[in-house]
């Protein structure tokens, strides 16, 4: 199953799910220092930074990989929301002539191919990124139970990327929400979109159910700021 598929697969149930993605996002805006007025967004799913934004704005252009996202994303004045996926050609080739104030980005650039090749490309176009990003410890205890690896980038690999091109500040944090019930807890796993497209076997899967006794499930994001070009 492709990761855009994933997505959209539980896009109107998304919402519902995303809690970890919320705090995110309001942490994002609230940290911003200015207030922007030429905004590009990567992985703008349901709105979650764009529902957020309190100020008016010249241009904002949303982009996100799933059709069934861009449809729920609201619309407004001077939005543009594009379904690309931001490793595409066609995406490049979109914003190669473009310039904006600032890039925002909150839990979707952890699942690109090629971040560095990413980041490069945005410091022709911007002076500012403002980004968070899930690593690869979320989830942790399931990937230990099922001795599998998780399908995001680490936090080594989403700093390196950006210190090739930027002076940043990192900030890593780590959160557990917790469950009711171990129903409940899988039905995030399944439809928050954290897991991506890493799907478990059946086998796998039961006896994780089994054998996961925490009430809570664990996540790692790293907020990430740029502060100047090198």
């Amino acid at each position: 199953m492709e990761l855009k598929n994933q997505f959209s697969k539980y896009a109107r149930e998304y919402q519902s799910y995303n809690i970890i993605q919320q705090i995110c996002a309001k942490s994002l805006i609230r940290e911003l220092k200015t207030k922007p007025k030429r905004i590009l967004e990567l992985g703008c799913g349901s709105g979650q930074i764009f529902s957020n934004i309190n100020w008016e704005f010249d241009f904002y252009k949303a982009i996100d990989s799933s059709i069934s996202m861009c449809e729920l994303h609201p619309k407004s004045n001077n939005l543009e929301v594009k379904c690309l996926n931001f490793d595409s050609k066609e995406f490049f080739e979109d914003i190669k002539n473009d310039y904006y104030d600032i890039v925002l980005s909150s839990s979707a650039l952890q699942w690109s191919i090629d971040l560095e090749k990413i980041v490069f490309s945005l410091s022709k176009i911007t002076k500012e990124i403002n980004a968070v990003l899930f690593t690869s410890n979320t989830f942790k205890t399931i990937q230990k139970l099922t001795n599998t690896l998780s399908p995001i980038l680490d936090e080594y690999s989403i700093k390196d990327a950006f210190s090739k091109y930027f002076t940043c500040e990192f900030e890593t944090i780590f959160y557990k929400l917790e469950f009711d019930s171990k129903k409940d807890l899988f039905d995030y796993i399944k439809k928050s979109g954290v897991s991506g497209s890493s799907e478990l076997s059946y086998e796998i899967a039961k006896k994780l159910y089994q054998n996961y006794n925490l009430n809570y499930l664990e996540f790692e994001v790293i907020f990430v700021k740029t502060i100047s070009k090198l």
